[in-house]
């Protein structure tokens, strides 16, 4: 464990002696790459405009949203009717979604307990 413990602040040693040596090139590089968005000035006013422009434009895109959820909706409706027709790619797909969804819940969950799995703060 100590040998594993050594091996481990090499390696953040050697990732900091890194990041000090060539932090500041790849931050540049990656402000100059990505210029075009950046506002300049940056006033608090413009952030507030940017941020309203966010905003209402995810709130102008519900309706398409809406819209294709409404559609996917129909077809497992239909897919449900005719499940006799399904075949086991499908009911694989299927259930692998479900999973997911029950995972992503259980970690929700526990995030949501300060990352306890009791439930109970130690």
């Amino acid at each position: 464990m100590a040998t594993q413990l050594k091996q481990l602040q090499t390696k953040a040693s050697f990732a900091s002696q890194f990041l000090s040596k060539h932090g500041t090139t790849y931050y540049k590089q990656l402000m100059e790459q990505n210029k075009q968005y950046i506002q300049e000035p940056a006033t608090v006013e413009k952030c507030s405009e940017l941020s309203k422009q966010l905003f209402y434009t995810r709130l102008a895109s519900l309706p398409t949203r809406n819209e294709a959820f409404w559609k996917e909706f129909a077809h497992v409706k239909e897919l449900w009717k005719n499940k006799k027709d399904l075949n086991v790619e499908q009911v694989g797909v299927a259930t692998l979604f479900g999973l997911e969804c029950f995972a992503w819940f259980c970690a929700g969950e526990i995030v949501g307990r300060g990352f306890t799995f009791t439930g109970y703060y130690v």
